[in-house]
């Protein structure tokens, strides 16, 4: 059984589902058997296709119109796609690049998909690590900016100190997460390592473009 899943963005007028549910029907696709969602394809949350995928059964083939109506990126595609070939679910997109799982051609270009995405996640991890390296070069040890300010951790240093203080109210009024302010400061009122180096840091005068205080 053919079963399809489309997509469009949630308030992009420009976009129409008519023309996916039009090719999907042509293509073999039962009214009762389409799926849709109107969201944006970054989003987890998509109902329709996780009711899409809940519905194949081995030997059911899932068409879309194109790919970028399933996967969020490349790797979410291969991965969706690798899944449903686990399970014996054909996958069928009908424009674009031609994929057809239930051929050998079509098996041929999603394993060269697969490597490509391999290749894609080598190249973000060696950008990460290279940017990492040149940070430490100048430096900078890395890790988030305290959401605190040195008056504002001074200020919870003080209450902190204090065992009649409530962290909830005093989390309240400094306006942070109580998982921040134990980032800076130890229940008794001594500033962490990461409270430290914000105070350091927050410390230095600010350069502008031109290198000067």
């Amino acid at each position: 059984m053919k079963i399809g899943y489309m997509r469009v963005s949630k308030g992009n007028g420009s976009q129409n589902i008519d023309l996916q549910r039009d090719a999907l029907l042509a293509a073999g696709v039962d009214a009762a058997n389409l799926y849709e969602d109107k969201a944006s394809g970054k989003r987890d949350d998509r109902p329709g296709l996780a009711a899409c995928l809940k519905a194949l059964r081995e030997g059911d083939t899932l068409v879309v119109w194109r790919l970028d109506r399933l996967g969020r990126n490349l790797k979410h595609l291969i991965e969706t796609v690798e899944d449903l070939t686990k399970r014996g679910v054909g996958f069928k997109c009908l424009t674009g690049v031609d994929i057809d799982t239930s051929t050998p051609t079509g098996r041929l270009v999603l394993t060269i998909f697969a490597g490509l995405a391999e290749f894609e996640r080598e190249l973000i991890r060696e950008r990460v690590m290279a940017g990492l390296e040149a940070a430490r070069a100048r430096g900078h040890k890395g890790g988030r900016i305290s959401a605190l300010t040195p008056s504002m951790l001074r200020r919870a240093q003080a209450a902190m100190s204090n065992r009649d203080t409530s962290v909830a109210a005093l989390c309240e009024e400094l306006g942070v997460s109580r998982t921040t302010l134990y980032r800076n400061l130890t229940p008794d009122g001594q500033f962490t390592e990461a409270g430290k180096r914000a105070l350091a840091e927050q410390r230095k005068p600010r350069r502008n473009v031109n290198g000067r205080a």
